[in-house]
């Protein structure tokens, strides 16, 4: 056995790097399919329309549109561009 204590490190200053959780595209933003909208750890907000949610909880647009954050069911959704309005714009 030793006698004399060994010469150790400090036992502070460990720290995990920062996950950058967050909303990564705002409401009204126009998307492109795949695009992250929001990394997050749960289910906090919740995945609607044209949104898939993947195996570490984020959000992502299934199809290119605008975003719309939903504040009383805590959800997101992609809403795609209307044919109708594409149509009457070029009238």
């Amino acid at each position: 056995m030793a006698h004399k204590k060994g010469g150790g490190v400090a036992k502070n200053g460990r720290d995990s790097h920062s996950k950058r959780l967050g909303v990564k595209c705002a409401d009204g933003q126009f998307v492109s399919a795949g695009a992250i909208l929001l990394r997050q750890r749960g289910t906090r907000i919740r995945p609607g329309v044209n949104v898939g949610r993947g195996r570490d909880y984020t959000l992502f647009a299934l199809k290119s549109g605008t975003v719309r954050f939903s504040p009383n069911s805590r959800s997101v959704s992609v809403l795609e561009p209307q044919a109708a309005d594409a149509t009457s714009s070029s009238s």
